[in-house]
């Protein structure tokens, strides 16, 4: 329970903030504009939920993995698809944002891996 109230938090906080300012923007009259914040606010807060699925220590970090996929695949693609970010009028559109959507899974999982694997060596190194 400890863990999901943690992951409402992160994701909570900014979604607010971004439906804040989607409001904002569709009380000036910018539909688009108002769209796109809400639309981004329910993917930072679907990221933030599940970012604490590698806080989970008795799983290995390759179930971590998989469920943080799997759990992205069904929250933030739908998202994606429904936020009238990318063309689909075709099935092929589909896949595109699919194919998209994995691409940049995987750079945000490498960039973050590789950061967070640093910020500990460099904590490790000056607690020694």
């Amino acid at each position: 329970m400890h863990l999901l109230l943690k992951g409402l938090v992160r994701g909570g906080i900014p979604f607010i903030l971004l439906v804040i300012i989607s409001l904002w923007n569709k009380l000036q009259g910018s539909v688009d504009t108002s769209n796109a914040y809400f639309f981004n606010g329910l993917i930072v807060f679907f990221l933030g939920l599940t970012s604490v699925i590698y806080q989970i220590d008795h799983w290995s970090f390759l179930k971590q993995i998989a469920a943080h996929y799997l759990a992205m695949l069904i929250t933030v693609f739908p998202t994606l698809l429904l936020s009238g970010s990318y063309p689909l009028n075709s099935f092929v559109d589909v896949v595109k944002v699919y194919l998209h959507f994995n691409k940049v899974g995987i750079i945000l999982f490498f960039s973050t891996y590789f950061i967070f694997k640093l910020i500990r060596n460099f904590n490790n190194a000056r607690a020694e």
